[in-house]
């Protein structure tokens, strides 16, 4: 977790910081922050931008689940009214409204202006897919006969006489799992990428969840982009199990806004 906290001393309370949005926003009201209790989300402005905060305790610990959902229920809030968003990643914390004005705003204003205004419109979708257990050992053996092969052989021996074999059985199944993620999320972006300004694919280190890919997509396109990524899923019902996540905060692409505005602007993106 990424928190400063407030030197000894500081009177009145911390901001959390959940980003950064153009002044003339509004504060979401109808949701609540961190904390415990949950805090009021309000704005702070500094010329051209705010900062979306709330006060905070900075003696007492965040981290919970309700933490790191209101944390993103704020930013998605606010992208799902069609204003730009510069998502922080969880846990940033400034010591109070001076230093949010001051040392945050003030010095990347036109920078996080032109950032935001890159980005005005759009939000992120991100699609997570998983293989069905069963299904995916099944179809690599029927793609591979070596595999096959090797785990007969493997089932038929003593453990201890099998070992290395069974080693090599999982890397074998592992690296095949790993090609055909690789294939599944070609297709995704073929067929979805069309219809987004960007495209960021996860590692695709994850076997677990070998597809994660996020695409920034312009409002006007939400329905469609929604539509066919139900009918790519139903597609495959069976094989893979896949989340659509959206609209959300820009979080895969707030770097690159602001590193395309100025390279000297660094921060802690979500």
């Amino acid at each position: 977790m990424n928190r400063d906290t407030p030197a000894a001393g500081e009177t009145g309370p911390a901001c959390y910081v959940y980003g950064i949005v153009p002044a003339d926003a509004a504060a979401p009201t109808a949701v609540r922050g961190v904390g415990t209790p949950p805090a009021a989300v309000e704005l702070l402005p500094r010329g051209r931008v705010a900062a979306l905060v709330s006060e905070v305790d900075p003696t007492k610990p965040l981290g919970t689940p309700d933490d790191l959902r209101a944390h993103a229920r704020v930013l998605d809030s606010v992208v799902s009214t069609r204003v730009p968003v510069l998502p922080f990643r969880f846990g940033s914390v400034v010591d109070g409204r001076r230093a949010v004005a001051e040392e945050l705003l003030g010095p990347s204003e036109e920078d996080f202006a032109t950032a935001l205004e890159s980005l005005r419109g759009l939000a992120q979708y991100t699609l997570r897919g998983s293989y069905v257990e069963d299904r995916v050992l099944r179809d690599v053996l029927a793609a591979r006969p070596d595999i096959a092969a090797l785990r007969e052989r493997t089932a038929s021996l003593p453990e201890d006489a099998a070992h290395y074999d069974r080693l090599r059985l999982g890397e074998l199944v592992a690296q095949e799992i790993a090609d055909r993620g690789e294939a599944d999320v070609g297709q995704l972006v073929d067929t979805l990428g069309p219809l987004a300004v960007s495209v960021v694919k996860g590692p695709g280190t994850d076997l677990d969840q070998p597809i994660d890919v996020s695409f920034l997509v312009h409002h006007t396109r939400w329905a469609r982009f929604e539509a066919e990524a139900e009918d790519l899923a139903r597609g495959w019902a069976g094989r893979i199990g896949i989340r659509l996540l959206g609209p959300l905060a820009p979080y895969d692409f707030a770097p690159t806004a602001v590193g395309g505005a100025s390279e000297e602007v660094s921060g802690p993106w979500a």
